[in-house]
């Protein structure tokens, strides 16, 4: 009997105790092809334990004061292999809803065999908020954080894991007085649960696939609870990510119709992961909402999820025709080797060199061809945005004194014009001067200025709510303004004589969960009329449509993004920031400068 069928039989019979029916028989061809050589069933020893194999013990704590969950308590178990040295960091498994014996013992099997690598597993509990203190009998819970905790999509539980929980796991010490000491490297992390325990462990990664490669979802709730129904979208547009990922669930699972479907959600998982080059696998029973069916297979699981340890888990290659189109394959983002206070205001010249203004430093750098910054201008005005004209007259934005300066290439400052506390800015290739102006407050409307060479200037258009950056269309017909509290940035019609008309809210942006809105703070536009939006997620490509088609988010961790330009002696190199790094990636596709003569790129209308 092979180790395959082994796997199979057991967890039909287990599905069919649990669902109290006879045995259903299970394809082997519902495990992907290329995982059958390597995805042997698990001898049925492999969940009992084994005299003959060392046993590690389990300790663990309560976390009591965190800042992220304030006023919760989290309980949290810790798996120490016997076979653990702790002058070799150990791999790490994290197990969402806690870690039990089970486990361990799988673990104690696998380790012990090989099979896996010596590593340390962390059960993390849900918190909860109680209305009486430690040591009260029957205590009375205020507020049962699972849902908010493991569903959400935003960066509070990476964060927690990372900043609270793995930390308070390294202050232990095993029986014998063992440190307990945790790779630092993610290729060697992985993460599991089930439910909204299988989602909260795919965030791990999504969020932070510096710190976790490796992943087993059980059951997960992909669906809209907070949000989970939007990975599917999220996985085909972004840049794929070091993530290997095991799926694992049943045809009847549908716990709350409410929410929908969670196998139908974790089919749409499993396609857009497939879509997007993601080493993933899956086994789809008959069962229902039930974690034991997962349970049966994850000795096997892990022997997937590790199976070349110590080689690194990589990023595929995503069949989004968007990223084929802009992206060089086995190109990615280099950091330019300099922190900054507060970068902003990436603009390049018609070399294609890139300047930049630290405001807090009141300092303008640009990046010479080998991307060392070098003092352009010292002392002078605080700019927070920049742009140059086809003189090559660097225009910068400085919203403390309400003024817009015009700088020559020796470093000279003069004033263009005041009484504008900008944000965004665009010069056109006849010298015109395009500003958004936020506004002083959230309820002030924002304000788009024209602002002629000799200074003059008018208002074309008011309203928007924190109006951010701009650009304009190749040819020059369409002008752009972002949102940065919002998900929307508008388009409108450019009249001869550069005013704007018949505005439209017509890209749509995706949104992070915490804060809620796009941060869209600085666009630019390419020669093929796709539009990169700087944003809380990366860095958004719409098309003509006003569709997002691709997200290109920086290397972790990182912050927001607050600018962006393409420069480079031929255009073709992206360079963004977050505020303090600034990082550079070679393109397909070459920038347009809005300084540089019009261009027509043809229309994909209806397309």
């Amino acid at each position: 009997m092979s180790r395959l069928f082994c796997l199979l039989t057991l967890f039909a019979a287990t599905l069919s105790s649990i669902r109290g029916q006879e045995p259903a028989a299970i394809d082997p061809n519902t495990l992907p092809v290329k995982i059958q050589s390597e995805l042997s069933g698990p001898p049925l020893d492999d969940s009992k334990t084994d005299p003959n194999v060392p046993h590690g013990e389990f300790i663990g704590g309560t976390i009591t004061n965190s800042i992220i969950y304030p006023g919760t308590e989290n309980n949290f178990q810790v798996y120490v292999p016997a076979q653990y040295d702790p002058a070799k960091p150990a791999c790490l498994l994290v197990k969402l809803d806690g870690l039990g014996n089970s486990e361990g013992t799988v673990l104690d099997n696998l380790i012990a065999k090989k099979e896996v690598p010596v590593l340390i597993g962390v059960g993390i509990s849900p918190g909860t908020i109680f209305k009486d203190p430690p040591g009260t009998p029957n205590r009375h819970a205020l507020r049962f954080n699972r849902s908010y905790e493991f569903d959400s999509l935003n960066d509070h539980f990476p964060d927690y894991v990372l900043k609270e929980l793995l930390p308070a796991v390294q202050k232990l010490k095993t029986r014998d007085g063992r440190a307990i000491v945790i790779s630092a490297d993610g290729n060697d992390h992985a993460a599991t649960g089930a439910s909204t325990g299988g989602i909260g462990s795919f965030t791990l990664a999504w969020r932070r696939p510096d710190q976790f490669t490796r992943v087993y979802d059980v059951i997960g709730t992909f669906v809209s609870m907070r949000g989970g129904h939007e990975y599917p979208a999220l996985i085909r547009k972004t840049d794929p990510k070091p993530i290997r990922i095991f799926l694992e669930d049943g045809s009847a699972d549908a716990w709350n119709p409410l929410f929908g479907s969670w196998y139908e959600a974790n089919l749409n998982m499993e396609s857009a992961l497939s879509f997007a080059g993601y080493d993933v696998a899956h086994a789809w029973g008959t069962h229902g909402h039930d974690g034991k069916p997962g349970a049966v297979i994850f000795p096997d699981v892990m022997r997937w999820l590790w199976r070349d340890y110590p080689a690194p888990v990589k990023a595929g290659v995503s069949k989004n025709t968007t990223l084929q189109e802009i992206l060089v394959r086995g190109e990615g983002w280099n950091r330019i080797p300099h922190d900054f206070q507060s970068a902003a205001g990436l603009a390049a010249d018609d070399k294609g060199e890139v300047y930049l203004s630290d405001a807090p430093a009141a300092t303008i750098y640009r990046l010479g061809s080998d991307d060392q910054p070098n003092i352009f201008l010292d002392k002078g005005p605080t700019v927070v945005g920049e742009a140059f004209g086809p003189d090559g007259t660097l225009y910068g934005v400085v919203p403390g004194e309400k003024k817009i300066v015009a700088i020559d290439r020796q470093g000279a400052t003069r004033p263009l014009t005041e009484g504008i506390a900008g944000h965004g800015i665009v010069v056109t290739h006849d010298g015109t001067l395009y500003v958004s102006e936020p506004g002083e407050h959230s309820e002030m409307p924002s304000q788009i200025w024209q602002i002629k060479p000799d200074g003059s200037k008018k208002v074309i258009d008011q309203g928007l709510s924190s109006a951010s950056g701009i650009a304009f269309a190749t040819d020059g017909t369409l002008f752009f303004a972002a949102e940065s509290t919002t998900k929307w940035i508008y388009s409108y019609l450019v009249q001869p004589d550069g005013t704007v008309t018949d505005k439209q809210p017509f890209f749509w942006l995706h949104m992070t969960d915490i804060p809620n809105d796009s941060g869209a703070e600085d666009l630019a536009v390419d020669t093929h009329e796709n539009l990169y939006v700087a944003t809380r997620m990366g860095i958004q490509v719409c098309d003509q449509q006003g569709r997002v088609r691709a997200i290109l988010p920086l290397p972790n961790p990182c912050g927001p993004i607050r600018s962006l330009c393409f420069g480079g002696e031929h255009f073709d190199i992206l360079y963004v920031t977050d505020g303090i790094q600034v990082f550079r990636r070679k393109l397909l596709v070459p920038g347009y400068a809005p300084w540089a003569p019009l261009v027509a790129y043809p229309s994909k209308g209806g397309a």
